[in-house]
C-alpha cells in the first residue's frame, strides 16, 4: 500500500521571491532556523454537494453533510529551501496565497497522502494547511471560518476555480459537519458516538478510480442549467439537499444502514445533473458493489473520475471489498476530528 501511495504524492517547493533572484538560490548546506508545519484533512461528501455552489445556495439555500478524513495535505514553511520547483502543480496555489497574505520571507513545501484530483477536496485542504501555517508564521490568529473563507476567495478570485464552499469548512473544522449555505455559512458539528466514529470507516470503502477529474466545466454546465430553469436539475438539487439533511440526522443516531441507503439514492440524482459526472469505471464500481451486497455508493466531489465511496453492511464488508478491489486503489481512512492543525513550530 505504501509503495503505491508514493506515486500519488505531489510536492511543491516555492518561494515568494522570483526564481531568478540570487536570494532564491537553494544551497545544500542551508540550515533551517525557522519552521512551521501544518496539516488539514480532506473529506468524504456524503450528501448535498452541488447545493453549496452559488448562485444556487444564495437563492435556494444549500445543505451539505460531510466528514473530514485522515488523508491530509501538509504545508511546511521554512526560512531556507532545499530545492525550487515552481513548475509543480501546487505552485499556482502557493503563489496566489503568498500574494494574498503579503508574506515574502517564507519557502513553502506542500505534500499530500491522497491522489491529486480524487474528488476529496484536496486543493481546499492544501489551502487550509497553507493559510494556517502562514498565520502561525506571522504570529496572527485566524478563526477556522476566516481561514475557510479566505481559501475560498483565493481559489475563486485569484485562481478562477469554480466550486462550492463545503471543502474549505471540512478542511478547517474537521469532524462530521452539517453545513447550511445561504449568503452566509452556518456550521454545526454532528455529535457522533464513539461506535459510529469507528464503524463509519470500517463499513466504508473509498476507492480511487485512477482517473483525475476536471470539475470546472461540469460545474459551470450544471449551474447554467439551473439558471435557465431546467426542472430536472432543479428537482435533483432539491432532493440532494433533502437527503443530506436526513443523512445528518441518521449519522447522529448512528444509523449507518440508513446513511448507506440514502447514499444510493443521492447518486441517482447526482449522476442525472450532467452526462460527464458518471464514467464507465464509476458505474462498474457501483454495480459490482451492489451485487456484492453494498448498501449504496456514490462518486466523490464533482466526479467525472476521482474516488467512489461505498457503504457496506458489517456482515458483507469482506465480500464487497474483494469484489471491488480490482477496480482501483483502496484508500484507508479514519474520521479526523481536529481539522486544520499546527503540527510543529520552530523559531
Amino acid at each position: 500500500m505504501q509503495a503505491r501511495l508514493a506515486r500519488v504524492v505531489a510536492r511543491t517547493t516555492f518561494s515568494a521571491r522570483h526564481p531568478s533572484d540570487p536570494m532564491n538560490t537553494a544551497r545544500s548546506d542551508s540550515v533551517v532556523t525557522r519552521e512551521v508545519v501544518t496539516r488539514a484533512p480532506t473529506r468524504i461528501d456524503l450528501g448535498g454537494g452541488w447545493t453549496d455552489v452559488p448562485p444556487y445556495c444564495d437563492r435556494e439555500g444549500g445543505f451539505v453533510c460531510n466528514v473530514a478524513i485522515s488523508r491530509y495535505a501538509r504545508a511546511r514553511l521554512t526560512d531556507q529551501a532545499s530545492r525550487i520547483d515552481v513548475g509543480a502543480a501546487d505552485a499556482s496555489l502557493v503563489r496566489a496565497t503568498l500574494k494574498h497574505t503579503g508574506v515574502h520571507d517564507a519557502f513553502v513545501e506542500l505534500t499530500n497522502d491522497f491522489p491529486v484530483g480524487a474528488g476529496l477536496g484536496g486543493s481546499s485542504a492544501a489551502s487550509a494547511a497553507l493559510l494556517s501555517g502562514l498565520a502561525a508564521w506571522c504570529d496572527e490568529h485566524r478563526s477556522r471560518a476566516e481561514i475557510a473563507e479566505q481559501g475560498r476567495r483565493i481559489e475563486v478570485e485569484e485562481l478562477g476555480i469554480a466550486g462550492g464552499r463545503q471543502d474549505h469548512y471540512a478542511a478547517t473544522y474537521g469532524g462530521a459537519l452539517a453545513l447550511t449555505f445561504t449568503t452566509e455559512v452556518a456550521v454545526r458539528r454532528l455529535s457522533l458516538s464513539e461506535k459510529t466514529r469507528e464503524q463509519l470507516p470500517a463499513r466504508s470503502l473509498l476507492i480511487y478510480t485512477g482517473q483525475s477529474r476536471i470539475s470546472g466545466d461540469t460545474i459551470r454546465s450544471v449551474l447554467n442549467a439551473y439558471d435557465s430553469g431546467d426542472l430536472r436539475v432543479i428537482g435533483a438539487l432539491r432532493r440532494m439537499r433533502e437527503i443530506a439533511e436526513q443523512m445528518a440526522s441518521a449519522l447522529e443516531r448512528g444509523d449507518l444502514d440508513a446513511v448507506g441507503a440514502m447514499l444510493d439514492e443521492h447518486w441517482v440524482h447526482q449522476r442525472s445533473l450532467h452526462e460527464s459526472i458518471p464514467t464507465p469505471i464509476i458505474d462498474e464500481i457501483v454495480a459490482r458493489s451492489r451485487r456484492a451486497g453494498a448498501l449504496g455508493a456514490k462518486a466523490m466531489g464533482a466526479s467525472g473520475g476521482g474516488c467512489v465511496l461505498v457503504m457496506m453492511p458489517a456482515d458483507h464488508a469482506d465480500r464487497v471489498i474483494k469484489t471491488v478491489r480490482p477496480l482501483g486503489e483502496i484508500l484507508d481512512f479514519t474520521v479526523d476530528e481536529a481539522g486544520a492543525t499546527i503540527e510543529s513550530v520552530k523559531r
